[in-house]
Order: C-alpha cells, then sequence, then structure tokens
C-alpha cells in the first residue's frame, strides 16, 4: 500500500503532554464480520497506535529517524486480531499517542531541536475488509480530536516524565471524552512517504538488577551487570504525588553515578505515583544508554526496589546471523561486547553512541564497522535503508556524503569543522558500506541503486584534488582518536591527513570502478575511475611514499592502509608490512591506531606474514589495547581506549562513550582469520576455509548463515595436529587452506580434516 491519501494531524491546543489523537467509529454493519484489517501509521515524530483498547504492536519509535526533509516512512500492521470480535454497527476506538522523536525533539549537543517538524503530527489509515468483500476506511482527518496524557515530557536525550494521577485510560474506549480539542492538518511539502521496509524498533530482552546499594553519597544505586540501550520499568505503590526519579549512566565514578559523559543530555526519568494501588511505568518515547541507574524517591526497602525493577533493553529487530568462540576467554567476552555495543547503536540509524547529547548516524563508524556488522546480523534492509538517506542528503549537498547521516548538523553546528565537505572514511562510506552488503549478500541490487551516490562522492574528492593529485585540500578527521591524541584533541593523530585522506581516496575510486564493470553499461564510469585511482597511486607515490620505502609521518595507520588497500606494489607492500611489524613491535603491542587503522591493522599484518604480530597485537590486556576495556568490566566497546583510566577515573575528554561500536570492527578479522571463515564469491557462493591459528589459542569456531544456509568452521589443536570441521550447506564449495597442507575443495555436508599443527605462539 503506498497510495495514501490521508492528511497528518496534529492538536489544537498546547496540551503540555504527549498528545493523544482519536477517532471513535462504528464498524458498518450488513456486510458480515471483519475477515482483516491492515492499518498504517506515521508521525512527525514517533507514534504508538491502540486499536480497540490495545497497543497495535510492541514496536517502538516508530515509523523511525529517516531524512525528514525528502521522505517519512509508514508502517504496516495487521491488526485483524483487534477487530475480529467486534460487532458489526458497534463502536471502535482508533488512537495515536504522539512522542517528539527525532523530529521535533532535540538533536545534536550544539542545542536546539524540532530541525524537522515544529509540532508533533500523526498520520493513520486503516481498511477494515469484511465477509462480502466490502472495505471501510478510517483515516486521520480534522474529525478527530486531541487529549492530553500521562506523559508530561519526552524528550529522547533527557528522558520521559510521567504522572500516573492524569493518567486516564477512558480514551481507549468508546464514549465522549472529557477536554478534547480539534485538530489541523499538517503540509508535508517536499516529504514523500514510503513504504517501512526496515526491521523494527522493539524490546530485545528483560534484565533484573544484579545489585542495589547505597553510595556512600547517600545516593540509592541500581546495576543491571551489562551497559544496554533501553530504559527500567519500574513497579511502585505509594502515596499520591510521590515522584520515583531514576537517573542512567554507563559507568560509576569514585562509587557515584558517572554521569559528566552524557554532556548535557539528562538521561533522567520521572515517574509520579497515583496512590491508587499499583502502578507500573515504562518509557516508549526516550531510550537511554545505561548499566546503572540511580533511584530517588522509592519509598520502600533496597529489597523491595530490587524487585521493581526490570531493565527493558531495545534496538532494531536484527536477525543475528554470524557466532564466534575461542578457548580465549577475554576474547570471548570482547567478542561479545563487540555484539552488545551493536545492538544498541543500531536503533533505527546506524548510531556512534546511545548515551549522550549526540547518538547520531556517522558515517566514519559504520564505514570502519560494516563487515562485522553484516556477519553478526543480517543488516542488508537496514543498512540498504540508511544508504537511501546517503545519496538523497548527498544530492541536496552537491555531492557531498556529511559527516552524520541523516543530517542534523546542517541545522545545529555543533563545532566549527570549517565548510562541511567530503571527508576520507566519514564520506566513504557511501561507497564502503554497499560494496561490504554487495560482498556479504552477492546481491547487486544495493550497487545498481548506490552507485549514482558513489559516482556522485568520487567526483567530489576529483573536484577537490590538489595540483599534485592529492586529497589535502578540505577538512579531514584523518586518524580520529589516535591513542597517542590528547584527550582534547582526538583529531591530533600521528598518520599525516593527506597521506589517510588520499590513500582511502584510492580505495574507493577502486571500489567504484569495480562496481561499474560487475554493473555493465558504466564502461565510461569504470574508465573514470580507473583513471582517478591511477593519479591518487601516482599522487601518493611522487609526494608520499620515500625513496626508502618509508611512507610520509611514518606511523602505523599510513603503512597499515597502504597495504589493506592495494596501492603499493608488491615489493613495496612487502617493505611497508615489514616496518609495520617493527613499529607494532615498538609500540610493545599496544594499540598505535584510531578510527582510521584499526579496523585493517590486523589484516596488514596478516597479509605481508606477520600473523604473530597480529596476534599479539589482538590479545594485548594492557592499555591500549582491545582486551583492556574487558580487564575493567567493559560490556561493550569503548569509543576511547582508555575512556575510564587504570585507575577507575573518566577520561577527562569531553568526549567519552562506553558504547561505540568502531573500535570492534576487528571482529572482522577475528571470523576470516581466527575463525577462519571468509567469502570465496560474494553472498558466501563458496567460501574459504583458511583459518590460521595463533597466540597460544587451542580453539576457535565461527559460523555464519548465509543466503546459500549455514555454513561452520571448527578448528582445534590436538596431539600435534590441527583439526577443523566444516559444514557447508547445499549448492556451496569449501577451498580449505591449512597449515602445510595442499589446498582441498569440499561440497555440501560436514567434513573433517587434518593438518600439521604448527605450535601458536604464546
Amino acid at each position: 500500500m503506498t497510495d495514501w491519501t490521508a492528511p497528518f494531524i496534529a492538536s489544537d491546543a498546547d496540551l503540555a503532554s504527549a498528545p493523544i489523537l482519536r477517532r471513535e467509529f462504528t464498524l458498518d454493519d450488513g456486510h458480515g464480520a471483519v475477515t482483516s484489517a491492515a492499518l498504517d501509521v506515521s508521525a512527525l515524530g514517533v507514534v504508538e497506535a491502540w486499536l480497540g483498547g490495545q497497543r497495535v504492536s510492541d514496536h517502538l519509535l516508530e515509523p523511525g529517524w529517516t531524512s525528514y526533509e525528502w521522505r517519512v516512512r509508514v508502517v504496516s500492521h495487521d491488526v485483524t486480531a483487534h477487530l475480529t470480535d467486534a460487532e458489526p454497527g458497534g463502536a471502535a476506538v482508533l488512537a495515536l499517542v504522539l512522542g517528539k522523536g527525532w523530529a521535533a525533539g532535540r538533536l545534536a549537543w550544539g542545542g536546539g531541536g524540532g530541525w524537522y517538524a515544529d509540532e508533533v503530527a500523526g498520520f493513520a489509515e486503516l481498511r477494515v475488509t469484511f465477509a462480502d468483500g466490502h472495505e471501510q476506511r478510517v483515516a486521520t482527518d480534522t474529525d478527530w480530536q486531541a487529549l492530553s496524557s500521562a506523559i508530561t515530557a519526552d524528550q529522547l536525550y533527557d528522558g520521559e516524565d510521567v504522572d500516573a494521577r492524569i493518567d486516564d485510560t477512558a480514551w481507549k474506549h468508546p464514549g465522549a471524552p472529557e477536554h478534547a480539542s480539534g485538530v489541523h492538518t499538517v503540509d508535508l511539502g517536499e516529504r514523500e512517504l514510503v513504504a517501512d521496509t526496515v526491521p523494527p524498533v522493539r524490546p530485545l530482552a528483560e534484565i533484573a538488577p544484579v545489585e542495589v546499594w547505597t553510595s556512600p553519597g547517600g545516593a540509592t544505586l541500581v546495576d543491571f551487570g551489562v551497559n544496554l540501550v533501553g530504559w527500567v520499568r519500574v513497579t511502585a505503590s505509594g502515596p499520591a504525588g510521590t515522584v520515583l526519579t531514576l537517573q542512567h549512566a554507563e559507568v560509576l565514578e569514585h562509587d557515584e553515578l558517572g554521569t559528566r559523559p552524557l554532556r548535557t543530555a539528562k538521561a533522567t526519568d520521572h515517574f509520579t505515583l497515583s496512590g491508587d494501588g499499583e502502578d507500573v511505568f515504562e518509557p516508549r518515547f526516550t531510550f537511554h544508554g545505561f548499566r546503572y541507574a540511580q533511584v530517588d524517591g522509592w519509598p520502600g526497602t533496597l529489597d523491595e526496589l530490587r524487585t521493581a525493577l526490570t531493565a527493558v533493553q531495545v534496538g532494531s529487530d536484527l536477525p543475528r546471523t554470524g557466532t564466534f568462540a575461542s578457548s580465549h576467554e577475554l576474547l570471548n567476552t570482547f567478542h561479545d561486547n563487540v555484539v552488545r555495543g551493536m545492538q544498541g547503536n543500531f536503533l533505527s540509524v546506524p548510531t556512534d553512541c546511545p548515551q549522550r547529547d549526540e547518538r547520531l548516524g556517522w558515517t566514519g563508524d559504520i564505514a570502519a564497522f560494516a563487515p562485522t556488522a553484516s556477519y553478526l546480523f543480517d543488516t542488508r534492509a537496514f543498512l540498504g535503508d540508511w544508504l537511501r538517506d546517503v545519496w538523497l542528503e548527498q544530492q541536496h549537498a552537491d555531492g557531498v556524503i556529511p559527516f552524520v547521516v541523516p543530517d542534523v548538523l546542517k541545522y545545529s553546528p555543533a563545532e566549527d569543522f570549517g565548510t562541511p565537505d567530503a571527508t576520507a572514511v566519514w564520506s566513504d562510506a557511501g561507497v564502503w558500506v554497499p560494496w561490504t552488503l554487495y560482498q556479504a549478500y552477492g546481491d547487486t541490487a544495493v550497487l545498481e541503486e548506490q552507485f549514482p551516490s558513489m559516482a556522485a562522492h568520487l567526483r567530489r574528492i576529483r573536484d577537490h584534488l590538489s595540483p599534485e593529485d592529492l586529497w589535502d585540500t578540505v577538512f579531514q578527521f584523518g586518524d580520529w582518536l589516535d591513542p597517542d591524541a590528547p584527550p582534547e584533541d582526538p583529531a591530533a593523530a600521528k598518520a599525516d591527513k593527506g597521506v589517510v585522506a588520499t590513500i582511502c581516496a584510492y580505495r574507493s575510486a577502486t571500489i567504484a570502478a569495480d562496481a561499474a564493470e560487475l554493473l555493465g553499461g558504466h564502461e565510461a564510469e569504470a574508465g573514470e575511475f580507473r583513471e582517478l585511482a591511477s593519479r591518487l597511486q601516482a599522487g601518493f607515490r611522487t609526494h608520499y611514499l620515500q625513496d626508502d620505502g618509508r611512507i610520509l609521518s611514518d606511523c602505523t595507520t599510513v603503512y597499515t592502509l597502504a597495504i589493506v588497500f592495494g596501492i603499493l606494489t608488491e615489493q613495496e607492500r612487502a617493505s611497508a608490512g615489514d616496518r609495520l611489524s617493527a613499529l607494532v613491535e615498538q609500540s610493545g603491542y599496544r594499540i598505535s591506531t584510531g578510527f582510521a587503522g584499526t579496523p585493517f591493522i590486523t589484516d596488514a599484518l596478516t597479509q605481508t606474514g606477520h600473523v604473530d604480530d597480529a596476534y599479539r597485537l589482538l590479545l594485548q590486556t594492557e592499555c591500549p589495547s582491545w582486551l583492556y576495556p574487558v580487564t575493567m568490566g567493559a560490556t561493550t566497546v569503548w569509543e576511547r581506549w582508555d575512556s575510564m583510566l587504570p585507575d577507575g577515573t573518566i577520561n577527562p575528554g569531553q568526549m567519552t562513550s562506553f558504547n561505540h561500536y568502531a573500535l570492534g570492527a576487528v571482529a572482522d578479522w577475528m571470523h576470516r582469520v581466527v575463525g577462519g571463515l571468509a567469502p570465496l564469491e560474494p553472498g558466501y557462493a563458496s567460501v574459504l576455509v583458511a583459518p590460521q591459528p595463533g597466540g597460544g589459542l587451542t580453539w576457535a569456531s565461527t559460523s555464519l548463515d548465509t543466503v546459500h544456509g549455514h555454513v561452520a568452521v571448527r578448528w582445534e589443536l590436538i596431539d600435534g595436529e590441527l583439526l577443523v570441521r566444516v559444514t557447508v550447506p547445499e549448492g556451496v564449495t569449501a577451498v580449505v587452506r591449512l597449515p602445510g597442507a595442499e589446498e582441498q575443495r569440499v561440497s555440501a555436508g560436514t567434513h573433517e580434516l587434518r593438518a600439521p599443527a604448527a605450535v601458536p605462539a604464546a
């Protein structure tokens, strides 16, 4: 259904609460029983739909965040069950409860909000089909009513306030409501309504507290055991007007709630008791990133509080596809943290963090993490839809892929980045992410749809090259969050920004040319982007590659990118690998890369014969390292290598998150090299099984539900042999490459293969 005709409507009155838009209607008589009913809903804001006195679904924050200037999703629900017991000729109520959400709430850390809408508005079209084929339609129009709700405040960053004393549920049922106001239509302007195609945001898990206690300062604190995204459901009773306050944070500092990383986000819910028995409070128009909560105003004991609280984890409900485990428990915990961080940050859009006054679709983060994401979960619909907004933003910004998508920073410039323009890694997401989806799922449709976006990005780069064919003329984030950069200046990396950008541009040009050739009918573009890649390679070789084989700025990130992105000759690549190995050793096998280099450094070492160095880097526990946060009790991946310092204090930088997935991108290497499973053809039409044991690991396993079926690899070192068990689905061939053994091909089924075991480095 895409031929919607109903208008969006909003309340005439300023209700000082989340508005309820309501329509009572009578089911048409004389056509037999209701056989089916479908409800399409949307909002400028977020909407919760009710029909027949019940919520339509468990979906949350519908219709989600898109580039609202140009497209708004419409979500369809089968609501037959809500009307099958209704009598023909009987009355029923269709209602929409609206929250501010992303469209009308505050967004970004620069202050302000309502960037997409100055009032919340709702949309509904209900189509009821009867036994004789008759269809009745109920839709938003000016005959609807608007009412106040018990939700007296709602903001994504700040939380939700609910006053149970005014929670009159009569609006859900037929009958004339008191204090209703009229509604008016809202002009959508250039916005297009589009059918929703993405997995819904919904509850994913419920988590009980693991500890409730009183802090040294006298605060009541609750620990839910893991860093999650969602909210806390509270069941309480007490005197009318009693206010329960729940403030949320990811960590403790000095044994108190560590709220400084939230910046201006209040992350606080207020619940006012009705005094009329037991109240159950559960926010639905906000979300928090937290492990801990501080509860003020609780009228009972700590034991009673523990049983009264449940954390509700929410996120976009993507199907899980990939797994990993090994003999190294810290590594397993790290992988669990990668998964949990992805679940928290894949919430309507792929966000950078879920807790502070940000939660934006940063392009650089997903550029780094897309391969890992697309192994762990089925991301086709989720990221495919987000890429449509990438292209929409580009078309309205002269081809520039912005830092965040949807691009709210064009309304709320939170920092001075200069004149916004394409920037390496971040804007490269428009090329790297669709290519990742093609590699993961084998469907060229995403390349076909996104090719204009890819081409526009490359042409933007071409137009901003220096006379030396270097991409060093515009703002660049560079190797963002290099661990050697000072906390207050995360862009102050060792890697030269022009070197990073030029190599990344070379990769993007090569991918775009490959995509053009694959799709067919784009011969001119293929030649155009091959020529651009040649120019970038020549510029790099002339100005950045020195006579002794060193690369300008001589640090781990520049060698990593040059190796993995293919800008070097084979001889130069070997030399770069040796230099990278030496630098990694000089660092004490501690991380020395930021956002640009980290996703690729273990691959660069592996591809140049230094897999033992890659393992030593991966398994390092001293800061900075992937496993240091695990030793500090982390349950998600941090934004900074040292978001929490060894003494338990929070990093002094004003930008510190304890749930950022980007640095977890090394899990992609873990799946392919440690676990040993990689695609030989896009979509895993054929697979490569090539585990490379190391690091003292004695076994590892990984599995993936591909578009062709379930693939699994498990290896184990037993009595001087490497034993590998491979499961291959019908129609797929696996090429097995084991150390010291000849390559083998196996077809569908489960196979056991053996090879001499090299002693893995500890």
